[in-house]
């Protein structure tokens, strides 16, 4: 599957938001079971990392897509039985999955 991401082709892209971006980094880790306070206690996720992914979300040409699923999941949080995995066109879908298998091998 070609997501988003890979039809970029070599020109330039504005960057979106920093603060919408923060936040919606912020929204995915906690859809997909991911807790980033923790991860920086615990030194998986140094603050060059954590601002990589931010910096990694603001180029994603699948926002939009991001939004609407973010949007999704909220409204059935209530009904979810255990977090989300990552979806496929998620630039941070790499790192999101690392984080979680880390903190969950030092339990």
């Amino acid at each position: 599957m070609i997501s988003a991401n890979m039809l970029r082709g070599p020109r330039p892209f504005p960057l979106g938001d920093e603060r919408t971006h923060y936040w919606r980094v912020q929204r995915m880790a906690r859809a997909t079971g991911v807790d980033l306070v923790e991860a920086q206690r615990r030194g998986v996720l140094p603050q060059r990392d954590w601002a990589g992914m931010v910096g990694r979300c603001r180029v994603c040409l699948w926002a939009e897509g991001c939004a609407r699923w973010l949007d999704h999941m909220a409204g059935i949080e209530a009904e979810a039985e255990g977090p989300r995995t990552c979806p496929e066109d998620c630039v941070n879908r790499r790192p999101f999955k690392m984080l979680r298998d880390e903190l969950r091998h030092e339990v």
